[in-house]
């Protein structure tokens, strides 16, 4: 009997820890996401919509730097942290069970799109990430301004360890 609740300890220890290190790189992203000054040169205001799809759009970049076959595991743990936390999220918007399943289903196939999208990013010419990124962000006036963004938070990821994400915040 005790062995049962050791092993429930471990897991649950094991969850809470899980929750404690990928917390960081949820909050990066977050951060990256909430910066005033990309909607101030976007003439956008912050919305839910507009942050959701940036937010998606910044992970795909970072899933994209960081997949490898070392980092298969922990990336897939951190795909599962944040689609929760943001269930979480759209939860506290106050949506109910089944809108909340429908939007998580729309996300996530939006969110596997973008992946699909950036994946072969550093080959393509610049017209054709303009193309790309505009597939996502359709309304957004300043396309040209948000593809310098990206390609500066590309090269800024290309240029750190997965690990410096699991230990610390950044600030965008």
């Amino acid at each position: 009997m005790q062995f049962v609740t050791i092993n429930e300890n471990k897991i649950i220890y094991n969850i809470l820890n899980m929750n404690k290190n990928y917390i960081h790189i949820y909050n990066n992203l977050i951060n990256f996401t909430r910066n005033k000054d990309l909607y101030k040169s976007l003439g956008r205001e912050d919305n839910f919509s507009d942050r959701l799809t940036l937010f998606l759009l910044h992970f795909s970049f970072f899933l994209k730097n960081f997949k490898n076959k070392e980092n298969k595991i922990i990336l897939q743990e951190i795909y599962d942290f944040n689609f929760r936390q943001l269930e979480l999220s759209i939860r506290e918007i106050g949506y109910g069970d089944q809108s909340i399943n429908k939007k998580m289903k729309d996300y996530i196939n939006l969110f596997h799109s973008m992946v699909s999208e950036v994946h072969f990013w550093k080959n393509l010419t610049r017209p054709q990430k303009i193309k790309k990124i505009s597939i996502f962000l359709i309304d957004f006036k300043e396309i040209e301004e948000l593809l310098d963004y990206f390609e500066l938070f590309n090269d800024d990821l290309s240029k750190k360890t997965l690990n410096s994400y699991l230990k610390s915040v950044s600030n965008p």
